[in-house]
């Protein structure tokens, strides 16, 4: 009989050592549920994609502040018309020299001839610098042009602040293309009023334009000499009051235009 005592004794000291070593286990915390696992994981990670895009939108700025950098000393060293074409080519863009009609361009690669270094005394008549980053801060390494034609097709940092500052080529700018500018809105045009030798303006598809009709009508008045062209927008007049404040708008062109024309004559 002892000896099955002693395998029963050893059996209970064994069971009670085994609940004693499971207690700190079954006292460690929970997991959490998967909902709010999934919640936390969601939100660290919408806080990164906000992180990555904020530092990309800084660097995307960097990127355009630093493309439009002042040329002075490129300035400085060569003179102010080979640092405007430098500029012009850095952009990917294009100009031409006063009384030439050939353009100077840059290819897709950003590559370029340098054999506008030769030219310090030719002075730029037209630039082309559709669809490149230039914005107003770049303009100023074009002022001291005599600019005639400037084209800023698809530019998407030039804005009404740039537009306002178009006033330095008001003695000489006659043709002014930009359309397809995300940036401007209706609150911008009015600035043209400073290019008064504008023949050529084209304001096609500018998509923060309010009542494209009355904004034509407006510009045709305001440059009654410009040839307006706005093509991409919807002039179906719908309201009394807007067909209202067309007509007189007309009639005051009109009478503008005759007016133009008899000083002329």
């Amino acid at each position: 009989m002892s000896a099955p005592l002693v395998s029963l004794r050893r059996c209970f000291r064994r069971g009670a050592l085994f609940t004693v070593a499971k207690r700190p286990s079954s006292s460690a915390p929970a997991s959490p549920p998967l909902l709010q696992r999934f919640l936390r994981s969601v939100s660290q990670r919408f806080y990164d994609i906000e992180a990555l895009q904020s530092w990309w939108l800084q660097v995307k700025r960097r990127r355009i502040e630093r493309k439009n950098a002042y040329y002075g000393y490129t300035k400085s060293i060569h003179g102010e018309h080979v640092a405007a074409a430098f500029f012009t080519l850095c952009l990917k863009g294009g100009f031409r020299y006063a009384g030439q009609t050939e353009w100077h361009l840059a290819d897709s690669r950003g590559r370029f001839k340098w054999d506008f270094l030769d030219h310090k005394e030719t002075p730029l008549d037209g630039v082309n610098m559709s669809h490149t980053l230039i914005n107003c801060t770049g303009l100023d390494n074009l002022e001291g042009q005599p600019l005639r034609t400037l084209l800023l097709r698809g530019c998407s940092e030039v804005d009404d602040w740039f537009l306002a500052h178009l006033h330095v080529f008001q003695d000489s700018l006659e043709e002014l293309d930009i359309s397809h500018c995300p940036k401007i809105t209706t609150g911008g045009l009015p600035a043209l009023r400073n290019l008064p030798r504008l023949r050529r303006l084209d304001v096609s598809s500018l998509q923060r334009i309010q009542n494209p009709s009355l904004v034509i009508i407006l510009l045709e008045e305001m440059l009654p000499r410009c040839q307006v062209i706005a093509e991409g927008y919807d002039f179906s007049l719908t309201g009394e009051t807007e067909e209202e404040n067309v007509e007189p708008m007309k009639e005051r062109r009109e009478i503008h235009r005759n007016q133009s024309e008899g000083s002329r004559t």
